[in-house]
């Protein structure tokens, strides 16, 4: 292969590598902490009871709420805790990673084809055949 081919695609080669990696390293070197639910977004205990159940001394948390058997204590005494008052937040992590996980495995194999593509132009392993004559000149 020619010297100039050679350089040419040698650098589309990095080029594309780099076009694949660098998206690859940011969804790999991101927090894992970022994906609770907002303090302002709290979940009300009614509506977690797909995700979650709370349960103190076996029994669930909202029957108890319901029978306002629990009492929180305060600096001016102990008041007691309603249904309303108690929010979950949730980390979301393991969807968000679930959903990314395509779009990763297509940045891998990215990086994959063009690090060997690099590789084969590097090595001198595609080789330039140049044309060939027609059949009967």
């Amino acid at each position: 292969m020619p010297p100039r081919i050679r350089l040419v695609f040698a650098t589309l080669s990095l080029v594309l590598f780099f076009v694949a990696a660098v998206p690859l390293y940011g969804e790999l070197s991101r927090r894992s902490d970022i994906w609770w639910t907002s303090y302002a977004m709290l979940v009300p205990i009614a509506e977690s009871t797909d995700r979650v159940e709370i349960y103190a001394r076996s029994k669930p948390l909202v029957v108890l709420l319901q029978a306002g058997q629990l009492r929180i204590a305060e600096e001016g005494g102990a008041s007691t805790l309603a249904t309303s008052d108690v929010g979950l937040r949730f980390n979301n992590w393991d969807r968000v990673r679930v959903e990314r996980l395509p779009l990763l495995l297509v940045y891998a194999a990215g990086c994959g084809v063009t690090a060997c593509m690099f590789l084969l132009v590097l090595t001198g392993r595609l080789a330039y055949r140049g044309e060939r004559e027609r059949w009967g000149r």
